[in-house]
């Protein structure tokens, strides 16, 4: 006999428990769920909807349950709640529906706690309006927002809340084989797309062939500040997975790539062969200065808090603080003066983070322009729409932008 709830439902929950605790980022959750419960594609979307959309909207439906609870309310309840008043609330699900799933669901995941559900469902409203509810950030990252952006900085806020589209960086053949398979490609930032696909991406031919590589034109030109890298060595610093080396070494560059963490070395060496391409890949703590000869082009994208990928990841603003923020800005620190020792007279040093604070980006940039007089900027000119400033330039993160600060440093 079937279950009298949408199964999607029960999973979104769970992964949902996973993430506020945080145990897991919701791509993993989802990821590790999805592939046990072997859902109809209509109800991993539902699941995964209600997963990305709960935790995107996060402060706007904790603020609507709290008059409703008194207590510490349990993790699957509370995860439960939400994904209702989720429903209820921000995808405008009718209202009898909501209550009835979610206390099927409750009387079979919380036992005697479905009341709870039935009562808190029914009475959920919208909340008062705040800066924390409109935009679904703390306030004192609204605060971020508003000095990195201005009077624009409302429109990227209400953006991060939509889902995020998928980028892709293609080749003619693999732009084909794309289009083959049904998918519809839209117009994006050079040769990175907007994809609408027609299946699964890692099924199509495009990816078994190496015709394509999900990436953020936001991330994409930040390779391109490098400028033409054809035959020409490149350190790329803190390179993670590789994707920007890849897309360094599409366009004829010899890149070398170091991490601290061996283990994403395997993951980016798998997606170079996938690619057809040739790197370079070492293990190396980049807060002191690595064992490689210096270059004349050095990219270094540093770890961040990640605040400019809120749209694809949400439950980053539920876990990080202004403490977070300034440790990292010093490890952020630390790894531009290793950068800078394997800089060549001459050469570009590109600083680049996918954060739009203020502390992880002009004020790193800043700080080490003030004991390096043998660099200087000379100005970040991104290939996406930006807002400049007197070190560098963050992307304007709308329309599925990624917001990214970065800078451009010539060594004298």
């Amino acid at each position: 006999m079937p279950a009298p709830f949408n199964p999607a439902r029960r999973l979104a929950v769970n992964a949902l428990v996973r993430v506020r605790r945080g145990d897991a980022f919701a791509a993993t959750a989802l990821d590790e769920g999805l592939s046990k419960a072997r859902l109809e594609p209509r109800d991993a979307g539902l699941a995964t909807h209600l997963v990305y959309g709960v935790l995107r909207h996060h402060f706007t439906l904790t603020a609507a349950l709290a008059p409703l609870l008194r207590g510490k309310t349990p993790d699957k309840a509370m995860a439960l709640l939400l994904a209702g008043a989720f429903e209820k609330l921000i995808l405008g699900t009718p209202p009898h529906a909501v209550v009835n799933e979610y206390v099927s669901l409750a009387k079979a995941e919380l036992g005697k706690l479905s009341g709870l559900a039935n009562a808190v469902l029914r009475r959920v409203e919208a909340p008062e309006v705040t800066p924390e509810t409109e935009f679904n950030l703390p306030a004192w990252l609204v605060s971020e927002f508003e000095g990195g952006y201005g009077e624009q900085a409302e429109a990227v806020m209400r953006d991060f809340l939509t889902p995020a589209p998928l980028w892709l960086w293609t080749t003619d053949s693999g732009a084909r084989a794309l289009e083959d398979e049904g998918a519809l490609l839209e117009p994006g930032v050079g040769d990175v797309l907007k994809v609408v696909l027609g299946g699964s991406l890692r099924a199509s031919k495009a990816w078994r062939e190496g015709g394509v590589q999900p990436i953020n034109p936001a991330s994409y030109a930040v390779t391109e500040l490098l400028g033409d890298v054809k035959g020409r060595r490149v350190l790329d610093l803190a390179g993670g997975s590789g994707v920007k080396a890849a897309m360094l070494t599409a366009r004829g560059a010899r890149v070398t790539s170091l991490d601290v963490d061996a283990r994403k070395h395997k993951a980016a060496e798998e997606n170079f062969k996938r690619l057809n391409l040739q790197g370079e890949f070492r293990q190396a703590d980049l807060r002191t200065p690595p064992d490689v000869p210096p270059a004349d082009l050095v990219l270094l994208d540093a770890p961040c808090t990640g605040t400019g990928t809120l749209r694809a990841h949400p439950e980053i603003k539920l876990r990080l603080t202004p403490t977070s923020i300034a440790e990292l800005a010093e490890l952020q620190r630390h790894m531009l003066e290793s950068a800078a020792t394997v800089t060549s007279p001459g050469g570009t040093l590109v600083y680049s983070v996918c954060s739009v604070t203020d502390a992880e980006g002009p004020a790193v940039v800043r700080d080490f322009l003030r004991h390096h007089a043998d660099f200087e900027s000379v100005g970040a000119h991104l290939t996406v729409p930006s807002v400049q400033d007197d070190f560098g330039a963050r992307t304007l993160a709308v329309n599925g932008i990624d917001g990214f600060y970065t800078a451009k440093l010539r060594r004298l």
